[in-house]
């Protein structure tokens, strides 16, 4: 997940987005022949950056979260990369695509995993379909129902040879959609598209919970040591089919999960980059390394929220949630609290893809209608007054700034509502499985677009059993808009099908939209390369030292 951008980045992106639909994709032109500057002799190319935490999974299939992408985007390569907002070429050589636009032909280049095996096109065929096997549980899984038969099989539906992806040969993929997706080339840039090496994965099903032998990777990096919870060390990897390019020799990730600790750690020269979009900045820091100029700000495609469980008491009821929505104070949270330029968000969707939704769907701080909404919702529980409301837990991952945005929240609600809200916090890998096994009421969350398309936003809460839905809500029309929109060929009317969609989502409101994130970070001034897109993810093949 990542952070947001000015009007001009707005337009860029847009820009980018009508650039890889009218065939702005180079097909001749592979991530390798755009190379930062040289390295000098004697600088020492070894990058140390702090990820926070644990990650959830360093499998491309299971991984959902952003501190997993940060080293799996680093240690794994998809079909494409993602380069100054465009995807160009990566473990595919060329592609072609059929006149109806539905099927995809990718050559692989010549690669090999970190063993020595080659890269196939069965590795690519077998993990796509491995993480759309229910059995697996991917949450990710429906990304890939922009296949033919994708979300069939991951429903039960329809057999794993039915699936619309197919190795012709060892280096030949055939890719079969549903639908045309103009996006798709940005898709297999992602990481649930990344291949997995099948002769290891089926010899040894936890291959990826360790470094050793058997993690194997295809990626510019390899990973040398995992010392769980602590830290995670990736080397060159040698065996890459553009090593040539590769400036870095080591990249060192440390866990470390308080941002005054990691700020300490770049200023006494532990750390080359501080802040996101790998770790977190203090945000008592943030002014006054603004004001020494060190402060690097850039607005992200993404959005910070709540969840509501909508199968828990008091959250099953719209009511209850508006009012405990509109009760927010976004611009004192961003002003008082994160401090990084962040933008109050009252929709869903970052302005980077709906930039002629500015205002959004309510106003912020709304008091008043706030009130007129917890009325309206007790009536219909049957409830006199706010004190007989069952309890209310917050919940959040152990973090310096959600857990100041938590108390911020938890004194809104008491001050303009009188509801008592009880805060919980807890590390990361067991926050998630909360919030995806349902065992909570209200949690924060934050999306970060994993393309650029206003739909990876809303297809989120478009099934009830979504794999990264958690607030059990679902509605019918809003589901049909976004399938219908998947058919439409106008990009226009395509456009309106989702800003209609987002209309019922904020009307019904399973997550209460906070602010548009930003990345905000420092770095050594000698570190050069370092590829942050529009959507805050990172990649440091590219990166070097003067």
């Amino acid at each position: 997940m990542k952070k947001r951008l000015s009007l001009l980045f707005s337009l860029m992106l847009v820009l980018s987005v009508f650039l890889a639909a009218c065939g702005g994709f180079n097909k001749k032109e592979s991530a390798g022949e755009k190379t930062g500057g040289e390295k000098k002799a004697n600088v020492p190319q070894e990058l140390r950056v702090n990820i926070n935490t644990e990650p959830f999974s360093l499998h491309p299939g299971l991984a959902n979260d952003s501190t997993s992408g940060t080293v799996l985007r680093q240690t794994f390569e998809g079909l494409t990369v993602i380069k100054d907002g465009k995807p160009e070429l990566a473990a595919a050589e060329e592609y072609k695509v059929s006149d109806d636009l539905k099927t995809y032909t990718f050559k692989l280049r010549d690669a090999k995993w970190t063993n020595g095996d080659p890269v196939t096109a069965q590795d690519f065929e077998y993990a796509w379909k491995w993480a759309l096997d229910p059995k697996n549980q991917s949450q990710y899984a429906y990304q890939l129902y922009y296949i033919k038969n994708g979300q069939a099989f991951n429903e039960g539906k329809a057999k794993a040879e039915d699936v619309g992806v197919k190795a012709l040969d060892d280096k030949t993929l055939q890719v079969t959609l549903e639908n045309p997706t103009p996006y798709f080339l940005e898709l297999t840039a992602f990481y649930t598209y990344y291949p997995v090496n099948s002769k290891i994965a089926q010899k040894n099903p936890n291959w990826y919970k360790n470094a050793g032998p058997d993690y194997t990777s295809n990626g510019p990096f390899k990973m040398v040591t995992w010392e769980h919870n602590n830290k995670i060390v990736l080397e060159k990897n040698e065996t890459y089919w553009d090593a040539k390019n590769v400036k870095l020799t080591k990249i060192t990730m440390s866990m470390v999960n308080d941002p005054n600790t990691e700020l300490s750690m770049f200023n006494n020269g532990e750390l080359d980059w501080a802040g996101s979009p790998t770790g977190t900045l203090p945000t008592d820091a943030l002014p006054q390394l603004k004001q020494e100029g060190k402060l690097h700000v850039q607005p992200i495609a993404g959005t910070y929220w709540l969840k509501f469980n909508t199968e828990k008491a008091p959250f099953n009821n719209v009511n209850i949630r508006k009012a405990l929505t509109y009760a927010i104070d976004r611009k004192a949270i961003v002003e008082n609290i994160t401090k990084g330029e962040q933008v109050p968000a009252m929709a869903a969707v970052p302005p980077t893809m709906f930039p002629e939704n500015k205002e959004g769907y309510f106003k912020d701080n709304d008091v008043e209608k706030a009130k007129e909404y917890l009325k309206k919702g007790l009536e219909e529980l049957g409830l006199k007054d706010v004190k007989q409301l069952p309890p209310i837990t917050y919940s959040f991952n152990t973090s310096e700034a959600h857990a100041k945005i938590a108390q911020a929240i938890q004194d809104m609600w008491k001050k303009n509502l009188g509801i008592e809200v009880k805060l919980e916090n807890a590390e990361w890998n067991v926050y998630i499985d909360k919030l995806h096994s349902g065992d909570y009421q209200v949690g924060r969350m934050g999306w970060l677009g994993d393309f650029n398309d206003p739909i990876n936003f809303l297809e989120l809460f478009r099934d009830k059993k979504g794999g990264n839905n958690d607030t059990n809500w679902e509605n019918p029309k809003y589901k049909q808009l976004l399938i219908d929109s998947q058919k439409e060929k106008d990009p226009e009317k395509r456009k309106q099908m989702l800003k209609d969609a987002e209309a019922i989502l904020m009307d019904e409101l399973p997550v209460a939209p906070i602010y548009f994130y930003t990345n905000t970070w420092v770095q050594k001034d000698n570190l050069k390369g370092v590829e942050v897109s529009g959507l805050g993810d990172v990649q440091f093949r590219w990166a070097y030292f003067e």
